[in-house]
């Protein structure tokens, strides 16, 4: 066989050899494929600031509008939560992954509201602290909602004025303040046709009440405020109207102060769902105001029983919830875990029935 033959010989058999190993390399590869991860870039990152050497955190929320005009900070850390980024930038509107909008502050014909159209992957977040009786309902954002950010326990992003936490080894022991008042009521919105003011002025007939605020021509300051309370064996912790889950700082105030709350808003039930049964007074629970003076008055003559209101401060201490700064991380939180596609309709018929 000439050398010009076998050349050609060897020559196909080196090529059907290197087929072959190709062949194998890639069903190995389809099969076998090695955990290799390469580097992305999420394309709605806000842009380094200059000196800044991280990159953003990759969930923005863009605050539409602040609650009341009222402006707070703009970091999550204080939850533990770093990967967000709190703006009211709305040049950044189209990198949002949520728009934070505040019922109280968006015009009855909507012209307030974004005029871009809104991008695929953004959500639109109703948020409101305010009851239904003291919020107008504004038809046009039935459709408008991703998701509701509110006080109520069916919201989105449940965000109720307080909650208990546990106390920790690091907490001090709370010290009950001296006490030279028996019951106490600070009121700023005075109207004859809530039912509070109508129990107030049958309870009064029946027991001292030390009142004080707006209503009667006096402006405390901040530092007022916990004087007062701290001071008070009962507190009145009554509600401007009542809806289910609308339970305000005028609990966890006296709470926190060392104060038993005499609360009137929605039923015991619904307190419960937040704080201990024993740590409040219900006005529900007496057939008249008469008999809820009676039950004060017993309490303020045996120190035993009324201490036993304060017991649940061994295990837990209260935080309440900062207007706007907790919805807005609590919303950003939720939109870490929640990237899929969501709508609430019918807002209107939710919240106002």
């Amino acid at each position: 066989m000439s050398s010009s033959v076998l050349q050609w010989v060897w020559l196909r058999h080196c090529v059907f050899a290197t087929l072959m190993v190709l062949c194998v390399l890639g069903v190995f590869i389809m099969y076998y494929k090695p955990d290799i991860s390469i580097p992305t870039f999420n394309i709605h990152m806000v842009s380094q600031k200059e000196g800044d050497n991280h990159s953003q955190p990759d969930t923005i929320i863009l605050i539409w509008m602040w609650p009341f005009g009222f402006k707070f900070d703009l970091s999550c850390r204080v939850f533990g939560i770093t990967g967000c980024h709190l703006t009211d930038d709305k040049s950044l509107y189209r990198k949002a992954h949520g728009v934070l909008f505040h019922h109280r502050d968006i015009h009855g014909d909507l012209g307030n509201m974004p005029k871009e159209p809104r991008p695929w992957f953004q959500k639109w977040v109703w948020s409101n602290a305010e009851s239904p009786a003291n919020s107008g309902r504004i038809p046009g954002l039935d459709h408008l909602f991703n998701l509701t950010c509110n006080y109520r326990r069916d919201a989105d992003i449940p965000v109720p004025y307080g909650y208990l936490v546990p106390v920790t080894d690091r907490d001090q022991s709370f010290e009950l303040p001296a006490k030279d008042k028996l019951v106490c009521w600070i009121v700023s919105n005075w109207n004859p046709n809530f039912k509070r003011v109508q129990f107030y002025n049958k309870l009064k007939n029946h027991i001292n009440i030390d009142i004080y605020g707006k209503a009667f021509g006096q402006h405390l300051n901040n530092q007022d405020f916990p004087k007062i309370i701290s001071s008070c064996k009962f507190y009145l912790s009554f509600e401007n109207s009542i809806h289910t889950d609308y339970i305000t700082e005028k609990l966890y105030n006296p709470l926190m102060m060392g104060t038993v709350p005499v609360v009137l808003g929605p039923t015991r039930q619904n307190y419960e769902n937040y704080i201990p049964g024993d740590s409040f007074i219900h006005v529900d629970d007496f057939a008249s105001p008469k008999e809820l003076a009676e039950r004060l008055l017993y309490l303020d003559q045996h120190p035993a029983e009324y201490s036993r209101y304060l017991n649940w401060r061994e295990h837990f201490k209260v935080k309440i919830s900062v207007l706007g700064f907790d919805h807005a991380c609590k919303t950003c939180h939720y939109l870490e875990n929640h990237r899929g596609y969501q709508a609430f309709h019918d807002l209107n018929k939710w919240y106002w029935g």
